[in-house]
């Protein structure tokens, strides 16, 4: 039943939108945050150099704050910002779809979590279970077994 709920189109939708009106909502109260995405969904122009590339997690978080929260825009379903990488500050525009958001974050608590951003490429839902906690504050949500 869950697995089916979020292959769903309609379901992810929906996740969509409220992710579109949280970042929405963020920027008009000018509040910093940050968002985890899977790093395979993100675009970087100009694209990060091989070496910072694979030293980038699997599922990656990007902290919205200072320079980096001033030059990010919502335009439709993708969020951008500009970020600097290595040791060098290495420049890129980072562009995040908004369906991809695993997490979004404030002072370091969920805000809203995205089960079906990972299913574009159609994984199990073991592996959506495995983003959702590669955040180790999620794991309080998990169900203690008594």
């Amino acid at each position: 039943m869950l697995y089916d709920i979020l292959q769903d189109e309609e379901f992810g939708t929906i996740l969509k939108n409220h992710a579109i009106d949280i970042i929405t909502y963020l920027f008009e109260k000018n509040e910093e945050f940050g968002v985890l995405v899977d790093i395979s969904s993100v675009d970087f122009d100009p694209m990060l150099p091989q070496e910072i590339m694979q030293q980038l997690p699997e599922f990656t978080l990007f902290v919205l704050a200072n320079y980096t929260y001033e030059s990010a825009k919502l335009e439709g379903s993708t969020l951008s910002f500009e970020a600097g990488f290595g040791p060098q500050n290495f420049g890129s525009i980072v562009s995040v779809p908004v369906e991809s958001i695993l997490q979004i974050i404030i002072d370091e608590t969920p805000i809203f979590v995205n089960l079906t951003a990972s299913i574009a490429q159609k994984p199990k839902p073991k592996d959506s279970m495995e983003a959702l906690l590669s955040n180790p504050e999620n794991r309080k949500f998990l169900k203690k077994e008594e």
